[in-house]
């Protein structure tokens, strides 16, 4: 098979090479490369995805060995794997779109004996399955982490950066003269401390910048672990 004749799907890039994309956006250029948030995107979208997998997994196995007993919990895990395997596709459809980490699909599930059982019995020794519903349950903090940690970096460098455009809020609307950093009395002494002169508000502008070129790179980190993740447990073998 060519090159041009293959498909999307079955195209894999050589061991340990990476796309452009996938390598990142130049430091100067990273807080506004489309890469950038196509990153952030995956590891925001993932959150809902990675709660419902985890809970389909758990539930499912959970029911599975319950019942396994009564030759029930066979076909529930059964189950189980199948849509494992769906929530497996889907994410390496995110990993492509997203990431531009493009992952070969493990060959489809073939029964060796007809009728009901004879494919219960092939979904039971689908490996791929396995692999797959391990990923729900491995993945499932770090896409909690993810979610959190990019997101709370993201909003923090933005408007921290930007500080110097509503600054004149909070002596406009409030009874502060500026930002304020900390108020408290301790010992019978008050101490306050508000972002006020033209240096204090650079300096602010500063670090909020510092962080904005700083958080693609930390977003990069944590979606090279699902990067990981995905081809390890997801693609084929």
């Amino acid at each position: 098979m060519t090159t041009s004749t293959m498909s999307h799907a079955e195209y894999r890039l050589p061991h340990g090479h990476q796309s452009g994309e996938e390598r990142g956006p130049s430091f100067r250029r990273a807080p506004f490369a489309a890469a950038t948030y196509r990153e952030l995107g995956f590891l925001l979208s993932g959150l809902p995805i990675a709660v419902a997998g985890f809970s389909f997994v758990v539930i499912l196995f959970s029911a599975g060995l319950g019942l396994v007993v009564t030759m029930l919990g066979l076909p529930v895990l059964a189950l189980l794997l199948s849509g494992a395997r769906g929530f497996g596709a889907l994410e390496r459809n995110r990993a492509r779109t997203l990431l531009a980490t493009d992952v070969t699909a493990p060959a489809p599930v073939r029964p060796t004996r007809e009728g009901f059982w004879g494919g219960v019995t092939a979904r039971l020794a689908d490996a791929a399955g396995w692999r797959a519903a391990l990923y729900q349950v491995l993945m499932f903090p770090w896409t909690v982490l993810s979610f959190s940690v990019s997101l709370t970096f993201v909003i923090t460098g933005w408007v921290v950066a930007l500080y110097p455009l509503y600054h004149w809020v909070f002596a406009r609307y409030t009874s502060w003269p500026g930002y304020r950093v900390f108020d408290f009395t301790k010992d019978g002494k008050h101490y306050e401390y508000y972002v006020t002169s033209p240096l204090q508000i650079a300096t602010v502008s500063a670090i909020g910048l510092a962080l904005v070129f700083l958080t693609p790179l930390l977003n990069r980190a944590l979606a090279n672990v699902h990067r990981l993740a995905v081809r390890g447990l997801l693609g084929a073998r």
